[in-house]
């Protein structure tokens, strides 16, 4: 039983409720539950102290009313609030051991597509039992209770735990995968190395987080933009991970490249392979239409029209996001949860023979002569372990090499300015252009 004490705000007196729990057993299936319902108190203070008016022969000293916090750091949502008979989990043999996903941002239009699609099995698989820590903030809180009564009812035989929460200390615990979407968007008038500053301090702090308390190898993918730069700043705030471990979202991207490609050809979009987006996911991005292949052909075999390989395609792809924005009223949260999702099968599953597909990883030990110390988009492939490694049978031609260079000293610039947050220095911020996609407005 919690006691709560609530001052009430039309008589001079303390008022005391108590809340009860209840608990239900379950045994059909060998395991038992406890399920705890949680009431949230009114949030005050620690140590707060609250002093009535009133007579003195009524109340003689202020009484000191011991904080509550709101959400204790194992609480739970909903009928997610259930403790396993781990031991009967095992003798079923049906179970792999639970994965920990945390999602910050996770009441916003990307999270509201993304998380079905990963409670479904649709990334791990239907017999990988996973657990969602969803992180938003105070102002998104009660917006983050209806997303869990929204899982909730969904009755995803996977989902086997759901946590909200707003301190990333409490949601990154244990942490296998990290899914950092929430980010300030780009206000009116803001400087892109405004969003810079404002966003790297949001992910400084992911990034410290996710080094005291998540899995020592979590993976990390970082959407909230500028995610090259977002990505960076996290992984040099959280030294005890490996920095391969950090990915910027740049699938989209290629998804575009290849249905673009796919229209141009009058095939598929399955036919398209070997998409590469090189460098920011910014307007100095570089889809690469040299070494790509459409039914195992060089594009350029296939597509002959080189003016429009170099000018229109590379355009569309860049600015398809603020077309879609201009038809639609609203930015690509669809899209963008497929693509998260995209991203996370490519790591866990083999890459086909002779295929690869694009992340924003570390530079340091690339084979291609791009700049150290970098977060950029790059060919990989996987074997399937959550793990990577860059592509190396990759060509170059004097058009794909100027546009690299152009992205990669963007991001150079890009890295100037936040040196603060990376623990490099002073920050100077030289951007050489506004180059933000228009999603990030």
């Amino acid at each position: 039983m919690a006691v709560v004490a609530e001052l009430s705000s039309s008589s001079s007196y303390i008022k005391s409720t108590r809340l009860h729990t209840s608990q239900l057993s379950i045994s059909s299936t060998h395991l038992s539950y406890l399920r705890r319902q949680t009431f949230r108190p009114v949030t005050r203070p620690r140590d707060a102290t609250i002093t009535c008016s009133v007579a003195s022969d009524q109340v003689q000293a202020p009484i000191a009313v011991q904080a509550v916090d709101p959400k204790p750091k194992n609480d739970c949502y909903g009928v997610f609030c259930l403790t396993y008979d781990l031991k009967a989990e095992e003798e079923t043999k049906s179970w792999k051991k639970t994965i920990n996903i945390v999602v910050s941002g996770a009441a916003g239009m990307i999270s509201n597509h993304l998380l079905f699609k990963l409670a479904s099995g649709e990334v791990f698989g239907a017999d990988q039992p996973i657990a969602m820590k969803l992180l938003g903030s105070e102002r998104s809180f009660e917006a983050l209770e209806g997303v869990a009564m929204e899982l909730e009812d969904s009755l995803f035989p996977l989902l086997r735990e759901v946590k909200i929460g707003i301190n990333p200390y409490e949601l990154f615990q244990d942490a296998d995968w990290a899914l950092l979407i929430g980010a300030k968007p780009r206000g009116p008038g803001m400087e892109r190395a405004g969003l810079l500053d404002i966003n790297g301090q949001i992910f400084a702090e992911q990034g410290k987080a996710l080094n005291a308390v998540a899995s020592p190898n979590v993976k990390v993918i970082v959407v909230g933009n500028p995610c090259n730069t977002n990505a960076l700043i996290c992984l040099k705030n959280a030294p005890k991970i490996p920095a391969k471990n950090f990915h910027a979202l740049t699938r989209l991207d290629e998804n575009r490249a290849k249905c673009q490609l796919a229209l141009k050809a009058g095939v598929f979009y399955d036919k398209v392979s070997n998409m590469t987006i090189w460098g920011n996911h910014s307007t100095t991005q570089v889809p690469d239409f040299l070494n790509a292949r459409i039914n195992g052909l060089p594009v350029k075999e296939v597509i002959k029209d080189q003016k429009w390989l170099e000018e229109e395609f590379t355009e569309m792809v860049q600015k398809r996001g603020g077309v879609l924005i201009k038809k639609w009223g609203r930015s690509s949260a669809a899209s963008t949860a497929v693509s998260i999702a995209d991203a996370m099968k490519s790591l866990v599953t083999p890459t086909p023979e002779g295929d690869w597909f694009s992340s924003g990883v570390y530079t340091t030990g690339n084979p291609y002569g791009i700049a150290e110390d970098l977060v950029f988009s790059m060919p990989c492939r996987s074997n399937g372990d959550g793990d990577y490694e860059l592509v190396k049978d990759i060509i170059f031609d004097e058009y794909l090499l100027q546009r690299i260079t152009k992205s990669e000293a963007e991001l150079l610039a890009e890295k100037r300015c936040v040196a603060h947050l990376t623990g490099e220095g002073i920050a100077v911020c030289d951007l050489p252009e506004d180059t933000m996609l228009p999603g990030e407005m």
